[in-house]
């Protein structure tokens, strides 16, 4: 007998798949599904089907299994405003929904149904990837802002969002503490210029370096009128665990508070 592993599909021959390799979680909002196919197909820029005429649909990829047959099948669909259409894809055989999905987005882009999104005359960005992601960064209430702000409450702690600490100063902080005067900025990676994940620019170099540039200066002068006025300004970066971030503003609002 073999010891060499037998794929995984083939485990499959005389029983279903199981749940995990191709149904999703029930419950979830549309917004949900939407970031599950953005991530399995490389981003929403790659999620493309060309209509013709100029028009464009973002599609999805969906998994079904055939009880006769015992086996997943992944297609793409997408809707033109009229009807859905939808493309078989081939078998997928992973163990794993997210897996099955992303094969299921290669077979698709090696069948030539997809197209990447191109770049709107006149942006600023290197590329689609780089664009969606600006897009992304939102200037208040992100998730890292609201897991912050969950944890201070659990505390006790009130505060203010997304307020300027000191009266004609055009900057507002994320976490604002009057009373302690402690001013909290949760800074996102890319804007910022995080030095862990930060990745400078390859197209408008002399551009992009300006702008990062721009935003460091005013962080520093920001950081320094504040602490001038007597303020505990408290920065952190968007990717560190919330609950350290939030054990380092307890610690200084509790200080300034007795």
């Amino acid at each position: 007998m073999s010891d060499v592993a037998k794929p995984p599909q083939s485990r499959w021959n005389d029983r279903l798949p199981p749940d995990r390799a191709w149904k999703g979680r029930s419950g979830r909002t549309r917004k949900a599904l939407s970031v599950e196919q953005d991530k399995a197909a490389g981003g929403r820029h790659r999620r493309e089907v060309d209509l013709g005429d100029g028009r464009v649909a973002h599609a999805s990829v969906s998994l079904r299994v055939l009880p006769k047959t015992r086996r997943i099948r992944a297609s793409l669909r997408w809707g033109d405003g009229r009807k859905s259409p939808e493309r078989y894809l081939g078998e997928v055989e992973h163990d794993s929904r997210e897996a099955n999905l992303a094969e299921g987005w290669r077979l698709a882009w090696a069948k030539g149904l997809l197209r990447e999104e191109t770049l709107p005359e006149g942006s600023t960005a290197s590329t689609p990837a780089v664009r969606a992601s600006m897009q992304g960064n939102r200037g208040r209430d992100t998730k890292p802002e609201k897991a912050l702000r969950s944890l201070l409450f659990k505390e006790g702690l009130r505060y203010r969002v997304n307020a300027p600490p000191v009266r004609g100063l055009r900057r507002s902080a994320d976490v604002l503490f009057p009373k302690a005067r402690v001013a909290v900025f949760v800074d996102g990676c890319f804007w910022h210029v995080c030095p862990e994940h930060h990745r400078p620019a390859t197209k408008n170099k002399d551009f992009w370096a300006e702008k990062f540039a721009e935003n460091q200066r005013r962080d520093a002068e920001t950081n320094r009128i504040l602490e001038e006025a007597g303020w505990t300004v408290i920065r952190a970066w968007e990717h560190e665990a919330p609950e350290e971030v939030a054990r380092r503003v307890i610690s200084a609002v509790r200080r300034a508070t007795g």
